[in-house]
């Protein structure tokens, strides 16, 4: 155990250290200028993040993803396809409801909607679409077509939002995909596919374990925008404070109870659901129940550690570097927004979830450092795009409208495994740190630029695009792959017709 988790140590600084180092690096340069006491409290933050992000690698391996492969299988094996239904529409509602990410997503609505109705609604949404996606499965229908038909739906839905004047909705609408999708849900629902896809996935179960994550990422959208059409006035925003004094003394304790009592509501649900399926369905040996249990410990501690230092060191850094970058030196607002994004997406910790379950599903055609290094370009492009975006002050549905035509396009001519892997990673790279560091880099750099009225419309809106640009990235991947095999045939069938006739043996 000790030599895993030294592994997992070393996996979890060399994903974090890159963003440290380029904050440190920052801080020797007059770009930015940190006091020492943010510096301070910024590398011990490091510290624990990795200690926290290392706890939670272990922790999934542990529980989550054995549970969600055991919830998925036991429930097929069944064959009662309502219960399994009945079951996956419980466990999208409650564990959404409970994300630790939506309920920060909701309170900036506050003054426009009841945070409760908000709350409810996406997790209606989320456990709508997670049937549709064991649906999917059990039908084995094409994950592209139904991604096209909702997309076109949703963008739809997106320009009546603009007719009734409510457009402020959009990038809240597009954010709220990325957020329902946390660290907590996704090892869970990711290893649910591969279980449902084992047992009723058919010759095609690999490809069919992956979609659920992208098709459970549209729902929140959905049903934001639903609300948005519905909902009179504007959205107001009111700027947090975001000094590091503000995360100290007696706020620490605050942060750290908050934090904890998020992480153990929606562990807690998960556990509560496996416990009674565990009695009624699954019967698995104390031995493996035991393991579970310090996994789900791991993963609590784990989260909790993350969580809050992210929260206690990474946004107040995040905030200062864009309203400092913002003020003195606009112009390399998107050059640092593009090298911030290359390294922040190494640091969230359900993409090594990802990572390498795809590396196991695909029996390596797909690497770890392949994802990772389609992941990075992609996250990169979109927050650097982002920030053209803030210094120009244009609608977010500019970039989207392309972006999702362009990675719908593709899934009609890579192989299909790439898309459901390409859609389900772009709600996965969207994770808490690219809500409590890039999210506040973004605010910072749009209440300079443009004031705080545009930071709802302008600010709101790079979790949409850390989650779309994966999408065309890795899609691009799997074309290079295609390319790559017909180039490697066509050279041996090459040398086949210029081989010399005399070489060939004849045995007849």
């Amino acid at each position: 155990m000790l030599r895993v988790f030294y592994i997992k140590i070393k996996e979890s600084a060399l994903s974090v250290l890159p963003v440290t180092l380029i904050v440190l690096l920052l801080n020797l340069t007059p770009l930015v200028s940190f006091s020492w006491r943010e510096s301070l409290v910024f590398f011990i933050s490091a510290a624990i993040l990795i200690l926290g992000m290392a706890l939670f690698n272990l922790g999934a391996d542990m529980a989550m993803t054995p549970m969600g492969e055991q919830v998925g299988s036991g429930l097929s094996r069944s064959r009662s396809l309502w219960l399994l239904l009945f079951v996956c529409f419980l466990l999208g509602v409650f564990i959404t409801v409970a994300e630790p990410d939506l309920s920060v997503l909701a309170a900036q609505v506050e003054d426009v909607l009841d945070s409760s109705l908000l709350v409810i609604t996406v997790g209606i949404g989320v456990g709508l679409f997670l049937v549709l996606a064991i649906l999917r499965i059990v039908t084995r229908q094409s994950l592209s077509g139904l991604l096209m038909f909702f997309y076109m739906l949703l963008f739809a839905l997106a320009s009546l939002v603009v007719t009734a004047g409510n457009g402020g909705f959009l990038p809240l609408a597009f954010d709220s995909g990325g957020v329902t999708t946390g660290p907590i849900t996704v090892p869970f629902i990711m290893a649910l596919g591969v279980g449902v896809a084992a047992t009723l996935g058919g010759k095609n179960a690999s490809e069919n374990s992956f979609g659920l994550v992208a098709l459970c990422s549209v729902g929140p959208v959905l049903a934001v925008m639903a609300l948005g059409i519905a909902a009179d006035g504007s959205i107001t925003y009111t700027l947090a404070d975001y000094s590091v004094e503000a995360h100290l003394g007696p706020a620490l304790w605050r942060t750290l109870l908050s934090v904890g009592k998020e992480v153990g509501v929606s562990l807690g649900l998960i556990v509560l659901f496996f416990a009674v399926l565990q009695a009624v369905f699954l019967h698995l040996p104390r031995r493996k129940i035991y393991q579970m249990a310090i996994g789900i410990a791991y993963t609590f501690f784990g989260l909790v550690l993350f969580l809050s230092a992210a929260t206690i060191g990474f946004m107040p850094i995040g905030f200062k570097i864009g309203t400092e970058l913002a003020e003195q030196h606009r112009q390399l607002l998107p050059l640092f927004g593009f090298l911030l994004g290359l390294v922040v997406v190494l640091a969230e910790p359900a993409v090594h979830v990802l990572n390498r379950q795809v590396e196991e599903i695909t029996n390596g055609t797909v690497t770890k450092r392949s994802m990772m290094l389609a992941l990075s370009i992609g996250v990169g492009i979109s927050i650097g795009l982002s920030m053209l975006r803030i210094l120009f002050d244009f609608s977010i549905l500019y970039y989207l409208i392309v972006g999702y035509f362009i990675s719908l396009g593709l899934s009609f001519f890579v192989p299909r495994i790439y898309t459901a892997i390409a859609f389900d990673s772009g709600g996965v790279a969207s994770g808490p740190l690219t809500s409590s560091f890039i999210l506040p880099f973004a605010i910072g750099a749009c209440y300079v630029s443009q004031g705080i009225d545009r930071v709802m419309s302008d600010a709101f809106g790079v979790v949409a695009m850390v989650a779309m640009t994966p999408l065309i990235t890795i899609q691009l991947l799997g074309f290079r792959a295609i390319m790559a095999q017909k180039v490697r045939e066509n050279t041996a069938m090459k040398r086949i017709l210029d081989a010399d006739d005399e070489q060939i043996i004849n045995f007849m």
